[in-house]
């Protein structure tokens, strides 16, 4: 396996109404408003594509933007139409506001397309630049990793900070396709400069030395407790190195993708007091 490096990364910065991603191996700096997003993603067995969507885009006033990281089951060719088609589905919906109406527009929609028992697990996070917060919904998806003034935590609802963005009664957040209808919920997280989220999908997790455990929630924190938080632009690479040798350098058995955000602090251009209350009211609005 080839170790990532900065030599080897694409850079992209992204302009109003703009969407990056795909199914499709990267290894690429993403830049928004506030956030700069870092992607390795590796599809099983070198292939173009695979079962892994990652996606960031930015709305037009520059101050809404959005990731997204879902997760097809099965890997590589063999599902990579199912994620072709959940990439589509997903491009449909970037431009609407509330995530839990997305994640039930997906839901439903990928239901409807999905055979043989597939299935997705996804998580979409949403950085809204006026006020410093991140706004997650999961749907099955494993917990993102969250780490301030070098402390590393699993991320959700639970979380220090965390604020509920609306109820939920019954079955919520399960995986897109396994129970249509489906509720999900989603919560906000209010972002100092120099905070990390760090999604992944679940080859990180399962991943196992010959003969071992699987590295689980609570080995992937003792992993990223090892890496170095000052330089964010190199945590999903060397996360992902990391990863392969815990595995002892065999070849993993699924798709994986490593997606890091980091809160730079840098605010949008030229936007506005009244782009902002509006873009705010959309926000609390839910349109």
């Amino acid at each position: 396996m080839t170790p990532i490096t900065q030599d080897t990364r694409s850079s992209v910065r992204l302009q109003c109404l703009e969407i990056w991603g795909g199914n499709q191996a990267a290894d690429s700096v993403v830049s928004v408003p506030g956030v700069d997003a870092h992607v390795v993603s590796r599809p099983h067995q070198g292939h173009a594509g695979g079962g892994d969507v990652h996606y960031v885009s930015t709305c037009a006033a520059g101050i809404i933007s959005r990731f997204a990281l879902a997760d097809v089951s099965g890997h590589g060719q063999t599902v990579a139409h199912v994620a072709d088609a959940l990439r589509r589905l997903m491009r449909r919906h970037m431009n609407t506001v509330d995530q839990s109406r997305i994640a039930r527009a997906l839901n439903r929609e990928f239901a409807g397309l999905a055979s043989a028992g597939r299935f997705a697990t996804a998580v979409l996070a949403t950085y809204f630049e006026p006020t410093d917060h991140l706004i997650v919904c999961n749907a099955g998806h494993p917990r993102p990793l969250f780490c301030r003034d070098g402390s590393w935590s699993l991320l959700d609802e639970r979380s220090a900070g965390a604020i509920p963005r609306g109820e939920v009664g019954g079955i919520a957040n399960l995986p897109l396709g396994i129970i249509e209808p489906t509720d999900y919920a989603q919560f906000a997280v209010p972002l100092a400069r120099g905070d990390i989220a760090l999604f992944y999908t679940d080859a990180i997790i399962e991943a196992a030395p010959p003969g071992g455990p699987a590295l689980g929630e609570a080995g992937l924190l003792d992993l990223a407790s090892t890496l170095d938080p000052a330089r964010p632009e190199a945590l999903a690479g060397a996360l992902s190195d990391a990863v392969a040798r815990h595995r002892g350098r065999r070849e993993a058995d699924d798709d994986e993708t490593v997606l890091v955000l980091h809160h730079n602090g840098a605010a949008a251009p030229g936007v506005g007091v009244a782009q902002r209350v509006r873009a705010w009211g959309r926000m609390l609005l839910g349109s």
